[in-house]
């Protein structure tokens, strides 16, 4: 009971079940495991299930819920029907609730918040009733369009023949195999895609990086985009939802730009959205370099000059007495507890020790690496007064040169 009740603790309050999508979600499983246990596999039923799971999943997201490209007649009614057989919900109702997901991310308004847990966002929502209403998007294009409010009028028929009856019919004419065709291309293929498409408002929030924006919960993961067809690329898509392509590097796995793209070389596919690749990288850049202040920020940086204390020359001589001190580019640094490590041994630095040792440092002895300039850096115990002063040119070590400053009117 404590492990539902944990699983369970976002939700928000129910009001009833949805029945039909119950049924549909336990029931079609069920099929498959059946099928799987007590129904032979033909080869080419294994290939007609993978076909149909593939023509299913490319749906009606990102032409009906982002408009990131437009689309021949011939096309919508192509994929229209492909998400009819996904038994998803109508593209009408299936869109409209995207684009609440999407203006309202992560919020209460949003009907998937991801803030309410994996159980909610993958199944919950639409297994209940609640409480909640999804948050107010544009849909006047969806309300206009014929073909969108045909197929929302229509939709149990469609369904019925594109989600249960065509997929057993093609490899019961084809090759005799009914059975097959109705426990593997009908019932697991269905089951597939749904929990694929589940994956996208689930795992695709909470496996993976962001390496665009973290303001919200959408994150990138090659396992979340083989088990979406190309859509776990989720971070890309939430920063920027109009552009055709969930993966923006050529090498990420996204088959359904790869459609997309195809589609568009045969003339059935045209204006195909992308956001301006200078505004993608500066995102990109963006999230590398706040991981790197995060880094900057756990490391220990020398005293920063304003913060040193001005010494004489005097004082300076005097301390260099009891502790070796060397002065380099107007700072005083304190090398005592280095001595037993310096390369060059430590007679160098202790006979010296209350000199100026600039011209030695920087090449008249020893022309020294970035990470002596850092250490060194590290041993500033003050700046030499009416002398050379702090020079410029050597007060912020190599180290620094590159620092990321945050912008504090953000």
């Amino acid at each position: 009971m404590q492990f539902i009740k944990n699983l369970t603790q976002g939700f928000p309050t129910i009001t009833g079940i949805r029945w039909f999508n119950l049924s549909v979600l336990v029931i079609t499983p069920i099929l498959s495991l059946y099928g799987l246990l007590y129904i032979p596999i033909l080869k080419k039923t294994v290939v007609c299930t993978t076909l149909y799971y593939i023509y299913s999943m490319l749906g009606y997201h990102r032409l009906w819920s982002h408009r990131s490209y437009n689309a021949s007649f011939p096309l919508q009614v192509f994929l229209i029907l492909a998400g009819a057989s996904a038994v998803q919900g109508s593209c009408y109702w299936w869109a409209r609730r995207h684009r609440s997901h999407h203006r309202h991310t992560d919020t209460d308004l949003d009907p998937y918040n991801s803030e309410r847990g994996l159980l909610w966002t993958h199944i919950g929502w639409i297994i209940f009733e609640s409480d909640l209403k999804p948050g107010p998007a544009d849909i006047s294009d969806l309300r206009k369009d014929t073909l969108v409010q045909w197929q929302h009028r229509w939709y149990f028929v469609i369904l019925t023949i594109f989600g249960y009856l065509l997929p057993m019919v093609i490899p019961g004419l084809l090759w005799g195999d009914w059975q097959g065709g109705f426990f593997y291309v009908g019932a697991l293929r269905m089951t597939a895609c749904h929990h694929s498409t589940f994956c996208i408002n689930s795992i695709a929030h909470y496996l993976g990086s962001t390496p665009y924006d973290d303001k919200h919960t959408p994150r990138d993961h090659l396992l979340s985009a083989i088990l979406t067809m190309g859509e776990g690329y989720h971070n890309f898509h939430h920063q920027f939802p109009m552009d055709y392509r969930n993966a923006f590097r050529w090498y990420q796995y996204d088959p359904t730009k790869w459609f997309i793209a195809v589609c568009h070389h045969l003339g059935l596919a045209s204006h195909l959205r992308v956001f301006p690749s200078n505004e993608i990288e500066k995102g990109a850049l963006t999230m590398k370099l706040k991981i790197l202040k995060d880094v900057q920020d756990s490391i220990k940086w020398p005293v920063p000059p304003h913060e040193l204390p001005v010494v004489t020359w005097e004082t300076f001589q005097e301390e260099s007495k009891s502790r070796t001190l060397l002065l380099v580019s107007g700072f005083i640094h304190d090398a005592s507890f280095f001595l037993d490590t310096h390369p060059g041994g430590p007679d160098l630095l202790t006979r010296n020790s209350g000199n100026d040792m600039t011209a030695s440092f920087f090449g008249g002895v020893y022309a020294h690496s970035h990470a002596a300039h850092n250490l060194l850096a590290m041993m500033r115990v003050g700046i030499l007064a009416g002398g050379v002063e702090a020079s410029a040119e050597h007060a912020v070590p190599p180290s620094q040169r590159l620092v990321i400053r945050s912008n504090a009117s953000q």
